[in-house]
């Protein structure tokens, strides 16, 4: 018998300052049973830095949510669609295989991947020239302390800040805060 998704809770408020974004998001985490606690806060981070695309390029007239991820392989970890339904944003968490980023760039206007673990590095030099043609495509690199920092705040149901200020996220909550600077590689 094929083991069920653990089902998450988050209440994230967001005050994205860099981008005078405020709002707040009640959000539920599928995480896989492969998935480990900090690919699933990742995931969480990257709705952070990314909520204000709903305003800046959907006019607030958009949907950002949480795709399959490890269920689903050809699915964003995160997307945002538009009211007509075309992919504006696509991202992905960990260290993807490029065809898969090659296939999003086709799919979505901008492609993200948000890079975490000690590996990043090894994956990074690995792939770095298959990636440079695709123009719709960022890659940051999310600090291996910080990323490690989050899991600690992972809970059934999580009530989180995440403050975004000078491209740095401080995300706070009963477990303590954390002040995540990802690094952009592309």
């Amino acid at each position: 018998m094929a083991l069920k998704s653990t089902i998450y809770k988050a209440t994230l408020a967001i005050a994205d300052i860099d981008h005078s974004y405020y709002a707040d998001h009640a959000l539920t985490l599928a995480r896989h049973p492969s998935e480990t606690d900090e690919r699933m806060m990742i995931r969480l981070l990257a709705l952070a830095l990314n909520a204000h695309e709903l305003q800046d390029t959907c006019g607030g007239d958009g949907h950002l949510a949480f795709g399959a991820g490890l269920s689903d392989p050809d699915d964003p970890d995160l997307s945002l669609k538009d009211f007509t339904g075309a992919v504006r944003l696509w991202v992905e968490v960990g260290q993807p295989e490029d065809r898969p980023l090659m296939k999003a760039c086709q799919k979505a206007d901008s492609v993200k991947v948000y890079a975490f673990h000690h590996a990043a590095e090894v994956w990074w030099k690995g792939i770095e020239n298959k990636l440079t043609r695709l123009g719709k495509l960022q890659v940051f690199r999310v600090p291996t302390e910080a990323s490690q920092q989050l899991v600690s705040m992972a809970a059934r149901s999580m009530q989180l800040q995440a403050t975004v200020q000078d491209g740095a996220v401080t995300i706070s909550g009963e477990a303590g805060s954390v002040v995540i600077e990802p690094v952009r590689w592309m």
